[in-house]
């Protein structure tokens, strides 16, 4: 394997350093406004807001998660010297023990950022990508796929934390040529079992929820609906994390949505579900601060079961190739060499690791926009090693 710095939070004008110092903050206002928590919960939100600004981190001596990931060396230091993806993790354990989400109490298993995620299914855009399934329907299946993909792909434009940074800034995330385009043997691949797939296995690991989790979702429909696999994984988070990553309830959530709107697509994924062709998988390893090199036996194993394991958004892309400052022109290949199966990346770009880029293109972006095109999530990638 390459090997490449780890990205921290150090730099005060790095991108990871805004998170901490304004994203972040940000949110603990809306999950604070967004709720009617009692006064103990708000001085709990209000408390990490002062001590994640200026204050070490202090792991709580009852929580396994911190010991399980070996995470609790890192007590005592500031929040601006950890690794980005150790501080992020940190941040939001603690938010999600601030309101009592872990319990026991009243506010056990209440998802914070649950009013934002339902907020993201009743919109005019989400009505609208709903309306555009019946036109998709007449177009030959190729074209129907190839949408459904880039749909998937896009749809990471909806991520509720990113937007809160990019709504701040007055930018607005608008579609543009990929960076780095595996579109055609990634479909390839997708559809190699003709109609004949017995025994062919789909794992996607999601993302985001809301608007982005119902491209997801067409696609695996679209997949199993015209026998390209015989079964698909569905790999959520065990429980909520990085404000709108999807979970279990998440999912039904937008099955339901899809139901509701009476999609043919709703339907099937509902009947997929109860006959078992498309499963819900939760794995502790999902919230770990952790490369997927680093992955547990038992999650391994599953990926190699799989055909194809697509890897949906940024912060997958990030574990599935190392948070580090990688030169751009490392080959995607090199970086995911230890996957255990073919594995596809389908990544809008929101944070600065970057892999698989030909140096003409890595200097074709720097010289348009400087280093803005690694977070501005206008940029977008689908990359595969088989």
């Amino acid at each position: 394997m390459p090997d490449a710095p780890v990205v921290h939070v150090d730099d005060p004008d790095s991108f990871p350093h805004s998170v901490l110092a304004e994203r972040h903050p940000a949110l603990l206002r809306k999950v604070r406004d967004a709720t009617p928590y009692g006064p103990e919960q708000r001085r709990a939100l209000e408390e990490l807001l002062h001590n994640t600004l200026h204050g070490t981190v202090a792991p709580p001596p009852d929580d396994g998660w911190w010991d399980t990931w070996d995470v609790r060396r890192h007590a005592g230091r500031s929040w601006f010297t950890l690794p980005f993806l150790v501080a992020e993790s940190c941040f939001y354990r603690q938010l999600l023990r601030a309101v009592g989400y872990f319990g026991p109490g009243p506010w056990q298993g209440v998802d914070p950022f649950r009013p934002f995620k339902l907020a993201e299914l009743d919109t005019p855009e989400a009505a609208a990508e709903l309306t555009a399934l019946g036109p998709l329907a007449q177009r030959p299946l190729p074209d129907q796929l190839m949408a459904l993909l880039h749909g998937s792909l896009w749809g990471n434009r909806a991520d509720l934390g990113f937007r809160l940074q990019s709504e701040k800034d007055g930018e607005s995330a608008t579609s543009s040529p990929l960076v780095a385009d595996d579109t055609d043997p990634l479909l390839s691949l997708l559809t190699a079992g003709g109609h004949s797939a017995a025994g062919r296995t789909l794992c996607l690991v999601a993302d985001n929820a809301g608007r982005e989790l119902i491209p997801d979702l067409l696609l695996v429909d679209h997949l199993l609906a015209h026998g390209h696999f015989a079964r698909a994984v569905l790999h959520l988070k065990p429980y909520p994390y990085f404000v709108s990553d999807a979970t279990t309830a998440d999912t039904l959530d937008a099955v339901h949505h899809l139901v509701a709107a009476q999609t043919d697509a709703g339907h099937r994924l509902h009947t997929a579900l109860a006959e078992g062709r498309l499963t819900l998988r939760t794995h502790p390893f999902s919230c770990a601060p952790l490369p997927y090199a680093d992955m547990p036996a038992d999650l391994r194993a599953e990926f190699a079961a799989a055909d194809v394991t697509l890897m949906k958004g940024d912060l997958n892309y990030r574990r599935l190739v190392g948070d580090r400052l990688w030169p751009p022109t490392t080959p995607f290949t090199e970086v995911t060499s230890y996957f255990p199966a073919p594995v596809a990346a389908l990544r809008t770009l929101k944070s600065d690791v970057i892999t698989g880029l030909t140096p003409e293109t890595e200097t074709a972006l720097v010289t348009a926009e400087g280093q803005r095109w690694r977070t501005s999530g206008t940029r977008a990638l689908i990359q595969l090693r088989v």
